[in-house]
């Protein structure tokens, strides 16, 4: 009895080794599998990046070139700006104002202007001197 004790036990370890050993083999191939898709996952996210990243670059540079187009546009109009021809004349009670400080048109300059205006207050100075620059007698 003993020897069949043994012998089932040997059978038994034969089993438990062979069980073991197809649990090895399978812990392979899922990690072998894991690998592999690891693998596949990161290629993909590679692949979105990259297609993320060429969307984004193609963008900014229709960006870039629309704002180089207005840049030139701007440039090009910059050295075809017509020569200011604001009006030469001044309102009736711009002219009756300055004609009363003793100012007229034909005699305007920086220093008698001022001079003229001292007795204005800060608010009608600008508001004559304004007035004289819209009209171009002034600069």
């Amino acid at each position: 009895m003993e020897m069949e004790m043994k012998d089932e036990l040997g059978v038994t370890v034969e089993r438990l080794a062979a069980a073991a050993g197809l649990l090895e083999q399978a812990v392979e191939r899922l990690a072998q599998r894991q690998n592999a898709f690891v693998e596949d996952a990161e290629a993909s996210i590679s692949r979105i990046v990259a297609t993320v990243d060429a969307h984004r670059e193609a963008e900014l540079e229709e960006k870039l070139a629309a704002a180089e187009l207005k840049i030139a546009e701007l440039q090009a109009r910059g050295g075809m700006v017509a020569p200011a021809t604001g009006r030469k004349t001044l309102p009736t009670a711009m002219t009756s104002l300055l004609a009363k400080q003793g100012v007229t048109v034909d005699s305007l300059e920086a220093g008698s202007l001022d001079a003229a205006l001292v007795s204005l207050s800060l608010e009608q100075r600008i508001a004559v001197k304004s007035q004289l620059i819209r009209a171009g007698l002034l600069g």
